[in-house]
């Protein structure tokens, strides 16, 4: 099994609201704003490579976001398929996607827009998706309304993908799975990979970047910080068996993280 990261580009989210409850004074001299005090967050993605699968671990925000979402966001270039095809892996190479959550920054290129037409950007692959998340993707309540608005994308994925829907934890491949943590929402999931007695864990949102990393702090888009505080718990304790490797989703600077360098934080 091999791991890899690849970028889908990069996009800008306000910063407080991200931070969370982690104080300004804390971060506002350590990290880079624009005029509109945005943060630029990577969108750090995992391929994972086995003998027979290209497993590729959340889709960016892809090429469709309207006017007011590009304004608001000022994203990137969707950078995913070029950057596959440098590793010579192309859209249609990839069998497997995992899809964390199904916010528009994870799931939001699992369409994309080719010659003013939408189509499935992996075509051939099998969407691993928690069905609790679907399910309010596709019917969300009041809290989370604003948080699923791009029917479009999931609607072409129900009609022509290939959908796996989960309930709780499952092994996608052998010492590969994804378990359901709850907390950044309903059905967010975290992908761990074990290799040679060691664990790898892309945590997604759970943990996006360095500043995460306290127990206690999660930022403005969680839906339960206390399942946010267990899944931190949960995902530590594995880590620290065998000194394991914690995989960041949006910071800029790092990527991978061994446990040896998490201990001092926590």
């Amino acid at each position: 099994m091999k791991l890899s990261l690849i970028s889908a580009g990069y996009y800008w989210t306000d910063a407080g609201a991200f931070m969370g409850v982690l104080p300004y004074y804390i971060w506002y001299d350590k990290v880079e704003t624009d005029e509109r005090q945005r943060l630029r967050m990577n969108l750090n993605l995992l391929l994972i490579q086995t003998n027979d699968r290209n497993i590729l671990v959340d889709t960016g925000i892809g090429n469709r976001l309207n006017k007011r979402r590009k304004e608001i966001y000022n994203p990137s270039e969707f950078e995913l398929v070029n950057n596959l095809k440098a590793l010579n892996i192309s859209a249609e190479d990839i069998t497997d996607v995992v899809l964390t959550h199904l916010h528009f920054d994870h799931a939001g290129g699992v369409v994309s827009n080719v010659s003013e037409t939408d189509v499935l950007t992996f075509p051939n692959a099998v969407h691993h998706i928690q069905q609790m998340e679907w399910d309010m993707a596709k019917n969300p309540d009041k809290l989370n309304k604003a948080a699923y608005q791009f029917e479009h994308q999931l609607s072409l994925l129900e009609q022509e993908g290939k959908l796996h829907f989960i309930d709780g934890d499952e092994e996608i491949v052998p010492n590969l799975f994804v378990r359901l943590t709850g907390g950044h929402t309903v059905g967010m999931q975290i992908v761990e990979a074990v290799i040679d007695e060691k664990p790898y864990i892309y945590a997604g949102d759970i943990i996006p970047t360095r500043f995460h990393l306290p127990l206690a702090i999660t930022s403005s888009y969680d839906v339960c910080r206390e399942d946010s505080f267990k899944a931190k718990q949960m995902i530590y304790d594995k880590l620290s068996k065998n000194n394991g490797f914690l995989l960041l989703d949006h910071d800029t600077k790092d990527w991978q993280l061994p446990f040896s360098e998490i201990t001092p934080v926590i």
